[in-house]
């Protein structure tokens, strides 16, 4: 099926492509065709651009890189590697590798798992999983590391923190032992602070913060702060861990915490929602008055209530995010507090009445409809393959049948897959088989119309010559980020077959993109076409990207022959 997208016009204020949803919006309800606009560097306007909705020009797509107890990196045998910095420094590396094999243009690294860091932190001790010793200095600094490995193959950086989780349970966790944390941790210098969870002697018994008390709030905001302020950051990513599932019949411990800061509130369930609120709410201004365009998001479980409950809910009868872990979800995209949301739907087609994932991925669409908030998609990888989780997962069609159906959802700008261990098993062939139906081509990153931007020019493409090793291209961005114009972090490639005349419908999908490369500020700028077969002739074009993904008008056209 093809689509047709209107209304090409011009580079517009921030030369972008598209709004909130981009270019990556030009899909359907299954069967006719949708009009969305405008996009940079087009001919003329209300031109109408036929594009190939499996060749999506913008779509989110990344990896969860786990860090937790050592699930993707760094592994537990970097740990001790005769040389542990190179080893774990290498093996990043091919995680990024893996990450441009299959055309992905995000990371989502967890750089906080319980209550440590990841980076010389002045307010928490260093990770255990980076040594294997609770605040043991690892002897280098990993998250800078880790930004300017992804920012070198143009990759975005979301650090991902886990706001309340202290410790994992024992023996490879301190458990419930305030005493087997770093003895400079602050849950040791403010027991009152914490809470264990399920009780000491049960097992899977752990530590958090307690989110009720208001200088737990202000801590756990300030300690990710440190990172955002320290570190060129793309995004603040929090996963599905907010009050602590519930275990058995055994309550939170919160009745102290209830009584001293109950706010006025007499239902505990509600005061306990608007913990949670609060922390998302001041955490996301917070970022932006920091740094405003860095992108706030969470991955929550895939659930907020179920319409028997609440008539807005969703047509599940699965566990509700609302109700468990007093994450109300649903009210954090209505209210904008969050720049994108990556509900878990870790579920398969059909499996209703608990959760099927073709009725989830409507629900969660018309949830984000009319707000500014972006809706990416959680993948299930770890279940393919995997015949604990019953027939349905062992169809290695299902995950790219999830991507298929999310096509018919305009609304949805991307999956994140769980997580990179899984993505690279390639169990069943499922990893091969999504990412040939649907991530054959790049992708730019969707653009949020709310961010700050200014225009680009477009850069000019000065060479264009063939080498032994494919074909160079020479440009420079001229005024780059003087004046009222703003700069280039990337640019994009385009190459188009034969020498006839482009236009900006041959852009409008990704079927010429070839590539994008990270901006060297104040130097020319130098790629290799290393597809480019000998013989055949080419047309290239180049166009700037800012941070936040908006685009130029294309350079001028240089021929190859």
């Amino acid at each position: 099926m093809l689509v047709v997208v209107g209304g090409l016009a011009g580079s517009g204020p921030a030369a972008a492509t598209g709004g909130a949803t981009g270019t990556a919006a030009a899909t359907d309800g299954g069967g006719g065709a949708a009009t969305v606009g405008p996009a940079a560097g087009s001919a003329t306007a209300g031109d109408a651009c036929v594009v190939d909705p499996a060749l999506p020009k913008r779509q989110f797509r990344a990896m969860w890189i786990s860090s937790v107890v050592n699930i993707d990196w760094p592994s537990a045998g970097s740990r001790t590697a005769p040389d542990r910095v190179a080893a774990q420094q290498a093996e990043y590396r091919g995680w990024l590798d893996l990450a441009q094999r299959l055309h992905h243009n995000a990371v989502v690294v967890q750089v906080r798992p319980t209550a440590d860091a990841f980076w010389p932190s002045p307010y928490e001790p260093w990770s255990e999983y980076l040594t294997g010793v609770r605040g043991q200095d690892p002897g280098w600094d990993p998250l800078a590391f880790l930004v300017a490995e992804s920012h070198r193959r143009n990759l975005e950086f979301h650090a991902w923190f886990n706001p309340y989780r202290i410790s994992m349970p024992a023996p490879g966790g301190a458990g419930p032992d305030l005493g087997q944390l770093a003895p400079d941790h602050p849950a040791r210098q403010h027991p009152e602070w914490t809470f264990a969870y399920p009780p000491a002697g049960v097992a899977g018994s752990r530590l958090y913060y307690d989110p009720g008390v208001p200088q737990v709030r202000e801590f756990v905001q300030t300690a990710m702060l440190d990172a955002v302020r320290r570190y060129d950051l793309d995004g603040v990513h929090f996963d599905d861990y907010f009050y602590p599932y519930p275990s058995g019949t055994w309550p939170v411990p919160d009745d102290a915490t209830f009584a001293a800061y109950h706010r006025g509130f007499t239902d505990r369930a509600a005061w306990r929602r608007d913990n949670i609120d609060l922390l998302i709410q001041e955490m996301g201004g917070r970022i932006k008055a920091v740094k405003p365009w860095v992108k706030f998001g969470v991955s929550p479980f895939g659930i907020w209530r179920n319409a028997s409950v609440d008539p807005a809910g969703s047509d599940t009868t699965g566990s509700q995010s609302y109700d468990i872990i007093s994450a109300d979800t649903r009210t954090w995209v209505k209210r904008e507090w969050i720049d994108y949301i990556v509900p878990q739907l870790y579920w398969y087609i059909g499996q209703y009445p608990a959760a099927d994932y073709a009725r989830l991925v409507p629900w969660w669409a018309q949830t984000v409809r009319g707000t500014r908030v972006q809706l990416y998609i959680g993948q299930a990888d770890y279940k393919s393959g995997d015949p604990a989780y019953g027939t349905y997962w062992m169809n290695p069609q299902e995950l790219s049948d999830h991507l298929t159906l999310n096509r018919s959802y305009p609304e949805v700008l991307g999956n994140v897959h769980f997580s990179a261990v899984q993505v690279r098993a390639d169990r069943l062939g499922a990893t091969s088989r999504y990412a040939a139906a649907h991530y054959s081509r790049p992708a730019l990153v969707p653009t949020m119309a709310h961010l700050p931007a200014k225009p680009l020019l477009r850069p000019a493409l000065t060479r264009a010559e063939r080498t032994a090793d494919g074909v160079r291209l020479r440009w420079r961005q001229p005024a780059d980020g003087k004046g009222p114009l703003g700069a280039a972090t990337s640019y994009a490639v385009y190459r188009f077959d034969g020498s006839g005349p482009v236009d900006g419908c041959d852009r409008a999908d990704a079927a010429h993109l070839v590539g994008t490369v990270r901006a060297a500020p104040g130097q020319p700028q130098s790629w290799v076409d290393g597809s480019a077969e000998p013989g055949r002739t080419y047309t290239y074009q180049v166009t700037a990207l800012d941070r936040s993904w908006n685009e130029s008008a294309a350079s001028p056209a240089r021929v190859v022959r």
